[in-house]
């Protein structure tokens, strides 16, 4: 029987650094917390390797005494927390004391640190957890901690790190994060020598502007509510400035990043009925309140919290937030023509033209009283009259004769009035159908095909069919999204999608993270058939999409993998989650509205839903055709009666 015993100091820190130090992420952001609460109004960060090698931070605060160094790195030992009710209240962001001494037992590190006070500074070297004597060294006023060989003494530990560029992106994730709630300190980040973050002093729009971007914040609502000791400020995009992710959400308790269930939960019932459900608002908030009303101390990462007042939160936020969306209007973008005005900045391309043309008839020229400038010196314009342009009635005569010709025989008191053979329409047909669609066409209603033929297009979103007993009404972007959806299912399971090469590589901007997905999975994404390769830190080029999706836009359909993969691993998108990527990847190359089809097109287009399997509904549970029947169109017109 085995006894129990007290576990050596050395074997704690190392459980405690796999609670605390997660990744070089997980110890920077101590790091940086500590620096913050010294009150440093300067911060440097330097990084190699992804922070796997080096992660220095340096910073011109308070500095630590030459006396209290050693416990700097022993744990839970902390000049921020001395009784119980400090926990209840806690006001700063580190506080339990064993950050620094869980990333000492797991690698080397040095502390150096000099008070205003102090004449010179003083250091102290822990190695493996192991702490050498305080010596003399030179250092300016503030705060430098240099951690290198991350996990050294744990082998086992560093084989579950990712790559240097997935664990860079991570600590620039966690620089970012920092920085933006704290935009009165200036930052510097610095990753294998060179510069890529200097941040200055500014207020909080110019931070948020350039850690999210200009176009965030020129599209961004500002909020700035009170109720009780309760503030929330920051700012939320518009409904129309939304994304594909959650990757752009920023929500801060005290000036501390949290990912909590509630405040996340009342933001996405503000922009419940102003969103589509597959997209993501965008949002930098920033929470003050009582530190005795939540509580920090429940995961050891410190970003998840607890409030005492959960339902109060959520009433205050959701109220906030949908108070502010509520103030928005049409139109405040950009105002909106009086009846009869002109956009003066409207596109006059060619390709603009000739809708305007049929939608906009010209002008009546001016009298000889409005045709002078007016005393503004300014022309006026003169109001028009939207007329309905009228189509040639012959046009739409033959497209009946047309179909008359198929479906003969169907409803003989019409079949009376079809046009002659010799109508040009008809000369024309086997240029518009494939010598297989001339073979299939009927002559008798005994081989016309379940969805009929095609007639014509709707608004560019529906094809409008006739069949053996009235009309089918097919949406042609769900249709073909479940036909391509199915088509990928069956090629991935034989073993590959089969991949289009572009003949010219299409590039976008990227993310850190979508960088780092490709260098990591970038091979093995071929697999669905798509094939990414990083051109620079910040650009992707497409090189080959599926050959089913070759139509479709190869920069969307590549932010549609990398997302997923991102966020539940490659081997999980092959497996668990394979119906689920394939869904999208067939949204995304799927037929779009507003694309003309010719009848070649939309017939062929029936006739591979109806030998697709699960073709009454897409992808996303919507139903892809409707059918009217002639009675149901005698009823609308009430015929018969």
């Amino acid at each position: 029987m085995k006894r129990i015993h007290k576990l050596p100091d050395h074997l704690v820190n190392q459980i405690a650094a796999g609670e605390v130090v997660e990744r070089p992420a997980s110890a920077l952001k101590e790091m940086l917390e500590n620096s913050l609460d010294s009150g440093a109004s300067k911060i440097t960060v330097d990084l190699a390797q992804g922070g796997i090698k080096l992660i220095r931070v340096t910073d011109n605060g308070s500095g630590i005494t030459a006396d209290d160094l050693p416990l700097a790195l022993d744990r839970h030992a902390t000049s921020k927390i001395a009784s119980l009710d400090d926990l209840e209240q806690v006001g700063t962001l580190g506080f339990r004391g064993e950050g620094l001494a869980s990333v000492a037992s797991v690698s080397r590190l040095t502390l150096t640190s000099r008070p205003a006070d102090s004449s010179h500074a003083y250091q102290i070297i822990a190695i493996d957890g192991q702490l050498h004597p305080v010596e003399p060294a030179a250092h300016a006023t503030g705060t430098s901690v240099e951690v290198v060989d991350l996990y050294f003494n744990t082998p086992a530990r560093r084989k579950f790190l990712k790559s240097e560029n997935t664990e860079y992106a991570h600590c620039e994730a966690t620089f970012e994060r920092i920085a933006l709630a704290h935009p009165q300190v200036e930052f510097l980040l610095r990753h294998n020598g060179k510069v890529i973050w200097r941040l200055p002093a500014q207020d909080l729009a110019d931070r948020v502007a350039a850690l999210l971007g200009k176009d965030f914040i020129s599209e961004a609502i500002a909020v700035e509510t009170s109720a009780g000791s309760m503030t929330l400020s920051g700012f939320i995009g518009s409904p129309t400035y939304s994304k594909a992710s959650r990757d752009a959400q920023y929500f801060y308790v005290n000036g501390r990043f949290v990912r909590d269930k509630t405040a996340q939960h009342a933001l996405r019932q503000a922009y419940r009925d102003v969103l589509h459900h597959d997209r993501h608002p965008v949002y930098a908030l920033f929470l003050s309140m009582d530190p005795a009303g939540v509580d920090v101390n429940v995961h050891p990462t410190k970003i998840e919290v607890r409030f005492r007042e959960s339902q109060a939160i959520h009433q205050f936020l959701f109220h906030s937030i949908n108070k502010a969306l509520a103030a928005t209007t049409a139109g405040s973008s950009a105002p909106v023509p009086a009846q009869g005005e002109i956009n003066q900045n409207a596109p006059t391309s060619s390709n603009a033209a000739a809708p305007q043309a049929a939608l906009f008839p010209p002008r009546a020229p001016l009298s000889t009283a409005t045709s002078g400038s007016s005393a503004s010196g300014h022309t006026p314009v003169r109001p028009f009259s939207y007329q309905q342009q009228s189509i040639p009635l012959h046009v739409a005569r033959e497209a009946i004769g047309t179909y008359d010709k198929m479906f003969s025989g169907l409803r003989e008191e019409e079949s009376r009035h079809a046009l002659p053979a010799n109508t040009p329409v008809l000369d024309q047909l086997p240029a518009m159908l494939s010598p297989a669609q001339l073979q299939a066409l009927p002559q008798a209603s005994e081989g016309i095909p379940p969805l009929g033929f095609a007639l014509a297009q709707l608004h560019g979103v529906y094809i409008l069919s006739q069949c053996e007993d009235g009309l089918i009404v097919v949406d042609m972007h769900a249709a073909h999204e479940r036909i391509v959806y199915e088509r990928l299912k069956t090629a991935l399971e034989a073993d590959t999608i089969p991949m289009q090469p572009l003949l010219l590589p299409v590039s976008f901007a990227a993310d850190r993270m979508e960088v780092a997905t490709v260098h990591e999975h970038g091979e093995q994404m071929k697999q669905l058939g798509v094939e990414l390769a990083p051109l620079s830190p910040t650009q992707i080029a497409v090189r080959g999409v599926p050959v089913w999706l070759q139509d479709g836009n190869p920069v969307d359909l590549a932010r549609a993998v990398l997302k997923d993969v991102r966020e539940f691993g490659l081997s999980q998108v092959l497996t668990e989650r394979r119906n689920e990527l394939l869904a999208t990847m067939a949204c995304h190359g799927a037929v779009r509205a507003n694309r003309q089809l010719t009848l070649t097109e939309m017939n062929a287009l029936l006739r591979d839903m109806e030998n697709t399997e699960r073709s009454n509904q897409c992808n996303h549970g919507r139903p892809t055709w409707s059918r009217l029947g002639m009675k149901d169109l005698d009823n609308l017109f009430m015929r018969g009666r």
